[in-house]
């Protein structure tokens, strides 16, 4: 393999130090306070020449966006590898990992699992396709319960209530994650939701009303959910 040319080294250099300015800007003021121009003052080069490396604000946001997807992801993985053989297992320990990041990273989190910004829509808007970095971190979950549905079926709503509400219903996820029985869908999405919205409450400060320390909660519920996924024994 021929090693990168110095031309090539600095503007890798270059393109990692406008996204860290532009991750920094977001922490500080929100997907609002990013902008070329003030990466641009922050690093001493002219608004113009920034587009030498991005062509636009949409697309330095979008490459931003998906190095929080694979930072994210490579966390959860983490998590999993960690966690032993037991399926189960597994999604709980992604799911506190996810809860981890979430907390510690609120801008990063609404900049992915917050309200689409106008700032990145192509990106948010091409989550469906299987090579997505959004799409990568869905797959991070769905694997372990499709090994876990072949392995030891988990119980799920009757097949007549799955197909009339599901039916020719699922193609966006099943563009990113492939022909996955229609009762992994239902795993998925119900835990999905749960977990996606008990973080965003904490994340968001939505919550608060209600209890001190919101991670009890969120662990009750991942009990629940485990629960929900163990075979009923005669």
């Amino acid at each position: 393999m021929t090693a990168p040319s110095r031309r090539e080294r600095l503007r890798t250099t270059t393109v990692a130090e406008i996204k860290s300015g532009a991750r920094r800007l977001l922490v500080d003021g929100g997907v609002e306070a990013v902008s070329l121009r003030a990466i641009a003052r922050d690093m001493g080069m002219t608004a113009p020449a920034i587009y030498r490396y991005f062509p636009s604000l949409e697309a330095l946001v979008g490459a931003l966006a998906g190095d929080l997807y694979e930072e994210s992801t490579a966390l959860l993985e983490a998590a999993r590898d960690g966690a032993g053989e037991d399926e189960v297992a597994q999604l709980l320990a992604m799911a506190r990992a996810f809860r981890a990041w979430s907390v510690a990273h609120p801008a990063e989190f609404g900049l992915i699992f917050g309200a689409p910004t106008p700032s990145a829509t192509t990106f948010f808007d091409t989550c469906a396709d299987a090579d997505h970095p959004g799409a990568r971190f869905g797959a991070v979950f769905v694997q372990p319960l499709v090994e876990l549905w072949h392995r030891s079926p988990f119980p799920t709503p009757p097949p007549e209530l799955l197909r009339r509400h599901f039916e020719g219903r699922l193609e966006p996820l099943r563009q990113s994650h492939g022909e996955i029985p229609v009762e992994v869908a239902w795993a998925f999405l119900s835990g999905w939701t749960r977990l996606y919205g008990l973080v965003a409450m904490e994340v968001f400060d939505q919550v608060s009303w209600a209890i001190t320390e919101p991670e009890h909660l969120f662990e009750l519920e991942l009990t629940t959910f485990a629960t929900q996924l163990t075979p009923h024994r005669p």
